[in-house]
């Protein structure tokens, strides 16, 4: 059974989405599911993007099966990585990602991020964030959405190309191969051609550069975006030759 895993709840700050709505959705298309949701620790509003551990486990513990699993989304910063690992080892997820929100403390959701700044600039920032962040983050099992600030950035051509940006994506990617950790395909934008060509350019490098497998996660927030573009995101991990694995007890589990 495929997973998506990468969804969003009402744990989420940026969600309503009913667990239960998520996995009735999740059975009519004959997926599994990880909830995965958003714990930013010190995002820059205080009680936004973190939620309550003791209660995620209390309310989620009891849907618990083959098919449904938990997750969570860590916001990767480089001022809470004992406070983010802490929190790793103390409750029992099935997996984690990690993912970057946030850059020297604005949230690249804003235009703030991109003001003065020319793309280059700007993405290589957000880049030479993540590669800090990464290199002492060893407790992740994904790397979430290496392509995010794509979402949000206000110029004409928003698209990440991996030949404009190599040298830092191959430091990334070489961490993550030679811990054995994933890559996740966010599906996300997928059903643009140029950003499925350009996450494959990324994928058969990761692949080169010893890289093993790859997660597939929908970032849903809304039951229609479960599972979207699964088709599109398992056709190019074939296409690099990637094993598309979902985490178990934290453990990659081949599809």
């Amino acid at each position: 059974m495929i997973f998506d895993c990468h969804i969003h709840s009402t744990f989420s700050t940026d969600s309503k989405m009913q667990i239960e709505d998520a996995i009735k959705k999740a059975k009519e298309k004959e997926i599994g599911l990880i909830v995965t949701d958003h714990m930013d620790i010190n995002y820059p509003i205080e009680g936004s993007f973190i939620f309550n551990c003791e209660e995620y486990f209390n309310e989620y513990e009891k849907y618990r099966s083959k098919e449904f699993l938990i997750g969570i989304e860590l916001g990767l910063r480089d001022d809470c990585i004992y406070e983010n690992k802490e929190l790793i080892k103390k409750y029992p997820f099935d997996y984690v990602i990690g993912s970057i929100h946030v850059v020297d403390g604005i949230d690249i959701f804003q235009p703030g991020f991109y003001e003065d700044r020319e793309k280059k600039e700007s993405y290589l920032h957000y880049l030479n964030f993540m590669y800090r962040c990464i290199k002492e983050c060893d407790f992740i099992d994904s790397l979430g959405h290496i392509n995010y600030v794509t979402r949000y950035a206000k110029y004409q051509d928003t698209e990440l190309y991996y030949n404009d940006f190599k040298e830092i994506i191959d430091e990334i990617l070489k961490i993550i191969a030679q811990r054995e950790k994933a890559v996740e395909i966010n599906t996300r934008r997928l059903e643009n051609k140029i950003t499925s060509l350009n996450m494959l350019d990324i994928l058969k490098r990761f692949k080169e550069l010893g890289g093993k497998y790859v997660t597939i996660g929908s970032d849903a927030h809304n039951i229609n975006s479960i599972g979207a573009n699964f088709d599109i995101a398992i056709d190019l991990a074939n296409r690099a030759d990637l094993n598309i694995v979902y985490f178990k007890n934290r453990q990659p589990t081949y599809i």
